[in-house]
Formats: C-alpha cells, sequence, structure tokens
C-alpha cells in the first residue's frame, strides 16, 4: 500500500500550526539558605475577572512517595485547593507532574488545551501559589486581557517562596 501526500492537504496543517498560540510560564525557584530545604509544591491556574477558576495549568508536586503520598500535602497550598484543588484528583494528566528544584523553570501551555483559546474576552489573572514543606507560602498573581490581538508580556515578582513570575503570550 502506497502513501501518498498531497501539498494541497499539507498546507491547511502547516498554517494552523504556524498559527498555534502559546501560553509559556516563567518562574524563580529561590534556593534558600534554611536549616531544612524541601523542594516546594507548586499550582498554577487562570482565574476569570469574578475570580473563578478557568483552567488548572499544572500542579508540581512529590510524585514519587509510596502509594501517591505526596497528594496529602496539595492542601498547603490553601488559595488553590480550596478553589479548585480539593476537586480534582492526582495525578491528573497533562497538569501535574514532579516538583522542581531550584532555579529557572520554563512551563509551556498551548492556548487550545482545555480550551484556553476560547475564553471569552476579558480581564484574566494567571495565579501561582508555592507552599514549602517547613517552609511558608505565597500567592503571585499576574494580570492578563483576553483575548490576544499581539503577544503579550507580563511579571509579577514574589518576596520569598517564589522569585519572578514571568507570563508569555504569542
Amino acid at each position: 500500500m502506497k502513501l501518498r501526500y498531497s501539498i494541497a492537504a499539507a498546507i491547511p496543517l502547516l498554517s494552523a500550526q504556524a498559527m498555534a498560540a502559546d501560553l509559556a510560564l516563567k518562574l524563580e525557584i529561590p534556593q534558600l539558605n534554611v536549616a531544612e530545604y524541601h523542594r516546594p509544591y507548586i499550582a498554577a491556574w487562570l482565574e476569570n475577572a469574578d475570580q473563578k477558576v478557568v483552567a488548572n495549568l499544572a500542579v508540581l508536586y512529590d510524585t514519587k512517595k509510596k502509594d501517591n503520598a505526596g497528594t496529602k500535602w496539595l492542601k498547603d497550598m490553601r488559595q488553590w485547593w480550596r478553589k479548585s484543588g480539593r476537586d480534582l484528583a492526582m495525578p491528573m494528566d497533562g497538569v501535574s507532574g514532579a516538583t522542581k528544584a531550584p532555579g529557572e523553570h520554563t512551563l509551556s501551555f498551548p492556548l487550545s488545551k482545555d480550551g484556553l483559546d476560547k475564553l471569552p474576552a476579558g480581564q484574566y489573572h494567571l495565579l501561582v501559589e508555592v507552599a514549602r514543606e517547613a517552609g511558608g507560602r505565597e500567592v503571585v498573581k499576574v494580570p492578563l486581557t483576553w483575548p490576544l490581538k499581539a503577544a503579550q508580556v507580563a511579571s509579577a515578582k514574589g518576596k520569598e517562596e517564589v522569585g519572578t513570575v514571568a507570563v508569555q503570550l504569542k
């Protein structure tokens, strides 16, 4: 059986990929000088102007604990937990993953994920909550305008548990 490719059939696929929009979340996890350091649990989500969760983007926690025991500490990310975390079953495909070591990390999300490209026009906030065992807890909120008319870059800075949180929409 021979497979034949048509150039005309490939053009829509190529243009769709070229026009695909992405949300990139760059976050800085500082190395804290403390006696007992644990990697932080991190939740990132998008809220509308009414402070309702429209999408959970990432939940990073200790996935290597036996019997999924790392989920026990997810409730320490209080704001995320109260708004949507308690209703989710972990691990969650495409959302949950292992926590990150100190340094700069970039997480990318296609806007087609969970229908983000179909959100109604308006003001939104991307929130990042960080909680650390034997440590503190912090929430950083980055304002965004929807829909995208041009590329956007917005950032906010944490005080202790998280450094700069930058969001790039393109």
